[in-house]
């Protein structure tokens, strides 16, 4: 679009967010409630049980289109509801989606997806199986901030043929167990828009955000950080059951639900009873898939190398201490061997490292360890660093904090420019995979701050199990070879999961109860699903 246009719509869209806004503040809270729970439930009734606008917490996370969202969860989901790929997530794991079904040979090394009839994209063109295979091969070209087609430098794709019946076919070069997740995370994209693009990290244009997705963007401002997505009234799947989803200002999150601004907020544990004891409310657990690591660079300090050192750091930490006054008790401690106790294949028998002083000098012997260490500068990542300090401290190592915004710290994970940085991020009910992409990939595996390489170390053995696990087809021996791995790293312990937070989200079925987790995800509002009808 252009600028003039696009700042006039932007400008459009947040005046009306504002006026809502006060609106909302001119009667007191406890009325404005109740009149506004009354209208949406009516709504509801009135259509089906279709509701016109949901409002969450916003705050920018980029241009939602494949290439200039921010690269964690809050940009990827944000783009993910206007591009649709082959397959979705449910609650129990992949399903069908553009894909209406799909067959694969027995040695594992095709694929063939049959594609739903009628799919239009947002402009009123028809998807075709020329743009399935264009999207592939453009990302080859142009990897986009997620879900890349490439895995350790190379496409894990050797070919793609259009056949009768609407079907398409992909032919791998070797066999993959996670294939399938991959081929079906891929965002679909509008061949007629995207052939002539030829830097799409500078392709702002509104043509970038046109999907096939179930919602259209019709609002966007980088400075106030709200979004608007409306229902895409031609979608080709499962009806809409939120006609607009607003992403709004809002400062204080428990606040703006208490006065009905947004409609869904975390709580930690603190926060529970007040909202148990009122039947208005309804209260979801998250899973542990969300989590924060510390990161050792060992090319700037070649100290870390050694594991014994690495096994005093972790000893010199306490998880418990960290839950209890940052997380508030919302969070698991990380285990060692990474995947979370959540997981689905989580090793209880790894290798753990309570908080010891004794052991951790004992390990540590007459080494003198100092180090800077990056964080964001968010209230708990600061807080983290700082009892983080204080127990090394006691051990004899020495700890500089240095806290920066997080866009700056991202960056810094993903150049390199750091010594040790503590990180925070979701991603880890994904597939147990991640353990080859975090400990034994010598490339980075997307722009995702999930996913980077452990600088200066490498281990054979990590990498050859790693391997292995990635080209095992039966189910029961690779689960195997993860716990086996999880084990080995464990006490490598290469790097220090901290904690996975848990938490809560707080709403009131009476205004929304569409509310579901994917079954490897931590984040209500992120699934597609939640917004849609569902059988």
């Amino acid at each position: 679009m252009k600028t003039t246009d696009k700042k006039i719509k932007l400008g459009i869209f947040f005046m009306c967010i504002v006026m809502f806004f006060m609106t909302a503040c001119s009667s007191s809270n406890v009325s404005n409630g109740k009149e506004e729970k009354e209208v949406s439930v009516e709504v509801q009734e009135e259509k089906n049980d279709v509701i016109e606008v949901i409002r969450l917490e916003g705050g920018d996370w980029g241009y939602p289109s494949p290439y200039l969202h921010y690269s964690r969860g809050p940009g990827g989901y944000k783009m993910q509801l206007i591009f649709d790929g082959l397959l979705e997530r449910d609650e129990k794991g992949l399903i069908p989606w553009i894909a209406k079904e799909w067959e694969v040979s027995e040695d594992g090394l095709t694929y063939i997806f049959t594609i739903h009839d009628n799919i239009q994209w947002h402009d009123g063109e028809a998807l075709t199986l020329e743009d399935i295979e264009f999207s592939f091969d453009y990302f080859e070209k142009h990897p986009p901030v997620w879900n890349p087609v490439v895995m350790n430098g190379k496409p894990f794709v050797k070919n793609i043929e259009i056949l009768e019946n609407n079907k398409i076919k992909f032919t791998l070069a070797e066999q993959n167990a996670t294939i399938l997740e991959k081929i079906g995370d891929v965002r679909i994209i509008p061949k007629h828009i995207w052939e002539n693009v030829e830097d799409p990290d500078k392709f702002e244009d509104e043509k970038a955000v046109i999907g096939c997705g179930p919602y259209k963007l019709t609002g966007y401002s980088k400075e106030h950080g709200t979004y608007e997505f409306t229902a895409f009234e031609n979608y080709w799947g499962p009806k809409q059951r939120v006609g607009k989803i607003q992403f709004v200002p809002a400062s204080d999150g428990i606040l703006a639900f208490e006065n009905n601004e947004i409609d869904l907020v975390g709580i930690g544990t603190d926060l529970l009873g007040r909202y148990q004891s009122d039947s208005q409310f309804k209260i979801s657990e998250a899973p542990g898939f969300w989590g924060y690591r510390l990161l050792f660079n060992m090319e700037k300090n070649p100290i870390f190398k050694e594991k014994e050192v690495r096994q005093a750091v972790a000893y010199g930490i306490d998880q418990e201490e960290m839950i209890e006054k940052v997380a508030r008790g919302a969070a698991i401690p990380g285990s060692a061997g990474y995947l979370p106790e959540h997981h689905i294949w989580y090793n209880s028998k790894v290798r753990k490292y309570p908080f010891d002083e004794e052991k951790a000098k004992e390990l540590l012997g007459e080494k003198k360890v100092s180090f800077e260490l990056l964080t964001a500068n968010s209230n708990a990542e600061v807080r983290i660093a700082e009892l983080m300090k204080i127990s090394l401290n006691k051990i004899g190592i020495e700890v500089e904090i240095k806290s920066v915004d997080m866009q700056t710290r991202d960056h810094a994970v993903t150049t390199g420019d750091y010594e040790v940085v503590l990180t925070g991020h979701g991603g880890w009910g994904g597939d147990a995979d991640g353990l080859r992409a975090r400990y034994a990939s010598e490339v980075r595996v997307s722009g995702s701050p999930s996913a980077n390489i452990i600088r200066g170390y490498e281990n054979q053995q990590i990498k050859a199990l790693a391997e292995e696990q990635l080209r095992e087809m039966d189910t029961s021996k690779r689960k195997e070879k993860i716990f086996t791995l999880q084990e080995i790293i464990a006490e490598e312990i290469p790097m220090i999961p901290i904690y996975n937070t848990t938490g809560y989200s707080v709403y009131r079925p009476e205004t929304y109860d569409g509310w579901m987790y994917m079954f490897d995800h931590h984040s209500l509002e992120h699934s597609k699903l939640s917004y849609l009808e569902r059988k």
